[in-house]
């Protein structure tokens, strides 16, 4: 378990003179977008420097005004996309400011070693850490905070979870080792939130984080979420907020859920090629119509759009998309093609 985030590794020896390799800094950006990069690299490893700054803050997570004290990787739910390339390093300044409460480190299911790198990068309020790792293992994986016993779930469930792409270095391939490009990439975080219910059955205020932790924690305990969203609240990717693309787009469609299981489904659509454990070495399935993602994991899946109007891409456990909120819609522009569908005869009253 990860109570032992504490404890440092023993006998380390001094690190790697990566000093000759390029440095870069990238900019993170928040979901459902993704910081500018290569698909295929065209260099030498690089030694890529992000920065991110943990921020405990007030969400409302759906239209009645429902409110949690979320803990965040730099100010949304899910965290950041971070992409780099197969033997690139990460690296990670994690930043924890004095205005928090609460001690975070940062547990990456990409990386090896001292606890996914928990073991490294615990800091209280007031404190920041540096972690670098290698990049050895291609696809699309979780990361998450991790800071011992009951506060890894409670924190998880809070939001404070992500995901890292590690892109081969020649790009992805289908199944028969051909090149696959994408035009755009977009990142959905799938989270399950736990709020307390009141005597009334409304849902509870707290003062403070750390206020709610006992409520919450008894919550936890049954397995059943209030609330079950992407990118951190009912309708963050509907109506208003749906994403873009047009008729021809192919979309790489990066999915994460750090807690629990999920079914990915595209009303309208298929997952041309679909990595459903996001490990980009497996070779990827071909026109699945749902894929299984199991909890603690994330999965990638390439799409191009044949046909014009509204898409709703969703966790197709019906219950956990209609009624508690784990739902996107994707408005796609472009001319309607009759061969794939059309309307022989409009509704009309029976004779």
């Amino acid at each position: 378990m990860a109570d032992d985030a504490k404890a440092a590794p023993q006998n380390a020896g001094p690190a790697a003179d990566l000093s000759k390799l390029e440095h870069v800094q990238v900019e993170l950006v928040a979901p459902p977008f993704v910081h500018a990069h290569e698909q295929r690299a065209t260099g030498q490893p690089r030694v890529v420097q992000f920065r991110m700054v943990i921020q405990e803050k007030t969400l409302v997570i759906d239209g009645e005004g429902t409110q949690i004290h979320a803990m965040t990787f730099n100010g949304s739910v899910p965290g950041p996309l971070m992409v780099v390339h197969q033997d690139d390093y990460l690296e990670l300044t994690l930043v924890n400011p004095a205005s928090n409460t609460l001690t975070h480190n940062i547990d990456f299911h990409a990386s090896t070693g001292a606890l996914g790198g928990g073991a490294l990068t615990l800091i209280q309020p007031g404190e920041e850490v540096t972690l670098r790792f290698k990049a050895t293992r291609p696809g699309v994986f979780v990361y998450h905070c991790a800071p011992g016993g009951a506060m890894i779930p409670w924190h998880v469930v809070s939001g404070m979870n992500g995901a890292i792409m590690v892109l081969p270095r020649d790009g992805l391939k289908d199944r028969d080792g051909k090149p696959l490009t994408y035009d755009k990439v977009v990142y959905i975080g799938e989270q399950d939130y736990y709020v307390p219910r009141d005597k009334d059955g409304k849902y509870k205020r707290y003062a403070t984080p750390i206020e709610s932790y006992g409520d919450t924690l008894q919550l936890m305990k049954g397995l059943v979420p209030s609330h079950i969203v992407f990118n951190g609240k009912v309708g963050a990717l509907t109506g208003e907020n749906a994403l873009k693309a047009s008729v021809g787009e192919t979309l790489l469609i990066v999915h994460s859920q750090a807690n629990r299981d999920t079914r990915p489904h595209l009303i309208g659509g298929h997952g041309d090629h679909v990595w459903a454990t996001g490990k980009f070495n497996n070779p990827p399935e071909q026109d699945l119509e749902t894929w299984f993602i199991p909890g603690g994991a994330a999965g990638a899946a390439l799409y191009t759009f044949r046909q014009p109007g509204l898409y709703t891409y969703l966790n197709h456990n019906l219950i956990e998309a209609v009624l508690l909120g784990a739902a996107a819609h994707i408005q796609v522009e472009g001319q309607w093609d009759h061969d794939l569908m059309s309307q022989v005869q409009p509704p009309t009253a029976i004779k």
